[in-house]
C-alpha cells in the first residue's frame, strides 16, 4: 500500500508523517489482530494509547514507527522513520490482508462460530519478520509470561533505538541480528535470561537472512517445510517454531504443542475438559490446514481453565 503523501521518502524521516489509509476487503479489529505480537503490557515495540495502537519495526528500509487508528471499517495509518514507506506497503499483509477464512468449517462447533461471529474483525497478523518473531519466542521457552516480558523489556529497552517520530518516549526498534549477536553474557544474565535461551538466539541471529527467506515462495505462509527450516537451529524445537511461524508468516495450521496452558484451555472450551497434547491433536485434526484459526478463535471465547494446585514459581537466573 503506498503512501498517500506521495514522493514524501524524506517526510517520513523527519517530524512530518506518511499517511496512508487502507480500506480491507474484510473487517479488521487492529487490537485482537495484532495482540500476539504484543510481549506484555510494557512490550516497547507495540503500545495501545489513548490516540491509537503504536507499533515499531525494523524494515528493510530502516526504522519506522506506525499509528494506527481504526475507523468505520477502514484504518488510517501514520508512519515515521528511514522505514516509513516500506511499513506502510506492508500493512495490508500485517494486518491479515490474505488471512481467508473463507474455508473453515465451523459447523462442528457452535461456540466457534458464536465467537467467529462476535469477532469477525479478528485476523492472523503476520509480521514477516522471522528473527522478530523468533527471539521473544525463545526467551518465552521454559519460563512464566511475566518472566519472559521482563527480559524483553529489558533487552529491547537497553540495546534497541529510540523508536523515530512521536512514539512514546520509552518505545524502541527491535535491535537488529548484529546487535542481538553482540550483547554480552552478563546483560542476558541481567534481565534473567539463562545461558541456553541467550545462545539459541545468538545462532538464529547468525542466520537470520536465511530464515528470513522462508518468507518468499512457497514457504510465504508458513507450513511444514518452514517449521523444518526454523527447527535446524539448535535450541529451536517445536513450540518455538509454531510461535514463531504463526506471527511471521501467518501460518493458519501452526500449533503450539508443548505449551503449558493451550491444550488445558482449548480442551475445555471445546469439549469441556483439560487436555494434554496428544488429546489436542486429536481433538484438532478434522481441521488440519486450519487449526491456528481455530486455536485464536478458542482462546478469544473468553472460556478459563479453574486453577488447581501450586503456581509456576517465577525463577530468578539473575541471582546465579
Amino acid at each position: 500500500m503506498s503512501p498517500t503523501s506521495a514522493g514524501a521518502a524524506e517526510a517520513g524521516r523527519g517530524h512530518e508523517p506518511l499517511t496512508a489509509h487502507y480500506a480491507p476487503a474484510e473487517p479488521v479489529d487492529l487490537v485482537s489482530t495484532l495482540a500476539p505480537l504484543r510481549r506484555g503490557p510494557h512490550d516497547p515495540c507495540i503500545r495501545v494509547a489513548p490516540e491509537g495502537l503504536w507499533v515499531v519495526l525494523d524494515t528493510p528500509g530502516g526504522s519506522a514507527s506506525l499509528l494506527l487508528r481504526g475507523m468505520r471499517g477502514a484504518v488510517t495509518a501514520q508512519a515515521w522513520g528511514d522505514g516509513a514507506a516500506v511499513a506502510l506497503d506492508e500493512l495490508p499483509i500485517l494486518l491479515g490482508s490474505g488471512d481467508d477464512w473463507s474455508e473453515l468449517d465451523l459447523s462442528p462447533s457452535p461456540l466457534l462460530g458464536e465467537v467467529r461471529r462476535r469477532r469477525p474483525g479478528l485476523r492472523l497478523v503476520r509480521s514477516s519478520r522471522v528473527l522478530g518473531a523468533l527471539v521473544p519466542a525463545v526467551i518465552e521457552q521454559r519460563v512464566t509470561s511475566v518472566e519472559a516480558h521482563r527480559a524483553w523489556r529489558t533487552l529491547v529497552t537497553r540495546f534497541g533505538a529510540p523508536a523515530p517520530g512521536p512514539a512514546p518516549e520509552s518505545m524502541r526498534v527491535p535491535p537488529s541480528p548484529e546487535t542481538w549477536r553482540r550483547i554480552p553474557s552478563w546483560d542476558w544474565h541481567r534481565a534473567g535470561v539463562d545461558p541456553g535461551r541467550s545462545a539459541t538466539v545468538v545462532r538464529a541471529a547468525v542466520v537470520a537472512a536465511g530464515l528470513e527467506r522462508t518468507l518468499s515462495g512457497a514457504g510465504a505462509g508458513g507450513g511444514p517445510d518452514v517449521w523444518r527450516r526454523l527447527r535446524t537451529v539448535p535450541g529451536v524445537g517445536e513450540w518455538t517454531a509454531a510461535e514463531t511461524a504463526q506471527r511471521s508468516h501467518g501460518d493458519p495450521d501452526a500449533v503450539s504443542f508443548g505449551d503449558y496452558h493451550l491444550a488445558s484451555l482449548v480442551g475445555t472450551a471445546l469439549v469441556g475438559e483439560p487436555l494434554d497434547d496428544d488429546g489436542l491433536a486429536e481433538l484438532l485434526e478434522p481441521w488440519a490446514g486450519q487449526r491456528q484459526r481455530v486455536v485464536r478463535l478458542a482462546l478469544a471465547s473468553g472460556v478459563s481453565v479453574p486453577r488447581r494446585g501450586a503456581r509456576i514459581t517465577i525463577q530468578d537466573h539473575r541471582s546465579h
